[in-house]
């Protein structure tokens, strides 16, 4: 199906909007030597740039600057029945791999067990990156808390070359999360391994007169900065769907500028807030696929590979809308996304 197709009426608006409000020559941009342009900058190790290296290398989208990493952290973050149970085939760590290496990722993102479980067959035919926390949810009564479930040794030990965390910022939780994931990533830095944070915020104060502001770019900018200050390599962020969440819930520190002339309402300008939070794009923006509503899956992932591209963005992690179907389906959806970063008519705004 052709792009403009899979866009649909959104398709003029998306494909040509020209962005105004941070213009795209103030950008650190990814392309293929972002490693040596960007990143060698850095104080990260030869063995950090090595491995990073590795992994824009990789792929379909090898040598573009560009990344498709197939994350399945969802067994325990949203339970392996919720997650495995339309295609129970994926609850074989195998198969999950297997998933990643014909849909031509650049890596698989996913827990100690899943990875460790088949290090030894897969770890030197596709990157792996080690998910070390995560939020269970057989608690009674349910709680939304990160705690670490590997540490960085155990996936340095399975041959990892990074590894990924999340932070519930604005969760009570937040501070100690920070703490546990900053130690964890210096360790990472030290044994060579690049980072990644899962950016998100987790509090249901954020839901104001039935807006929900999780999804805020304001806010979601800010914990994208925060994640670049624990210098996370990669921030993995949901795509915004609107803003003033500073301004509704009436806390913390913002700017007019910010909602007057730095952003507009159109999603690729709210995209490119984020980027700018993640230091103008030195620190790589990665949106989410979100999740699997089966029917319009395809067109869902390809708008917001889209506007991820346009905005100045990395590339996108897809995970329950590939696993969550057969994986000839699974394999398309995946190369469809990786074709929008392939496609040179698809521009920076």
């Amino acid at each position: 199906m052709e792009l403009k197709e899979l866009l649909g009426g959104e398709a003029s608006s998306l494909l040509a909007h020209e962005c105004t409000t941070i213009p795209r020559d103030r950008l650190i941009l990814p392309g293929p030597d972002f490693v040596d342009r960007v990143v060698a900058a850095t104080d990260r190790t030869p063995a950090v740039l090595r491995n990073l290296q590795q992994v824009f290398d990789h792929g379909r989208l090898g040598g573009t600057g560009y990344l498709s990493i197939l994350p399945v952290d969802q067994g325990v973050e949203h339970s392996a029945a919720a997650s495995f149970a339309p295609n129970p085939a994926y609850f074989d760590p195998a198969h999950l791999c297997e998933l990643a290496v014909e849909g031509g990722c650049n890596a698989i993102a996913s827990t100690l067990g899943v990875l460790g479980a088949v290090s030894r067959r897969y770890a030197h035919r596709i990157p792996f990156i080690v998910k070390l926390n995560h939020n269970e949810l057989l608690t009674y009564p349910n709680r939304y808390d990160q705690v670490m479930f590997a540490s960085t040794k155990q996936a340095f030990d399975l041959g990892a070359v990074a590894v990924g965390a999340t932070v519930y910022f604005g969760s009570p939780e937040s501070t100690r999360q920070l703490q546990e994931v900053r130690e964890a990533f210096q360790v990472a830095h030290e044994l060579g391994m690049f980072t990644v944070l899962w950016a998100y915020l987790r509090n249901p104060a954020f839901k104001v007169d039935g807006v929900d502001h999780h999804l805020s770019a304001d806010l979601t900018g800010q914990a994208n900065h925060l994640a670049a200050t624990v210098e996370a390599d990669i921030v993995k962020q949901k795509q915004p769907e609107g803003n003033g969440g500073y301004q509704a819930l009436k806390f913390g520190k913002t700017h007019p500028r910010v909602y007057d002339e730095l952003t507009t309402d159109h999603p690729i300008d709210l995209t490119r807030w984020q980027v700018a939070n993640c230091y103008m794009g030195r620190v790589g923006l990665i949106n989410s696929g979100g999740s699997s509503s089966g029917q319009g899956d395809l067109a869902q992932a390809v708008r917001t590979a889209v506007i991820n591209k346009r905005a100045g963005g990395m590339g996108l992690i897809v995970g329950r809308k590939a696993f969550q179907r057969p994986m000839d389906q699974g394999v398309e959806l995946i190369h469809a996304v990786q074709d929008v970063y392939l496609d040179d008519a698809v521009t920076i705004a």
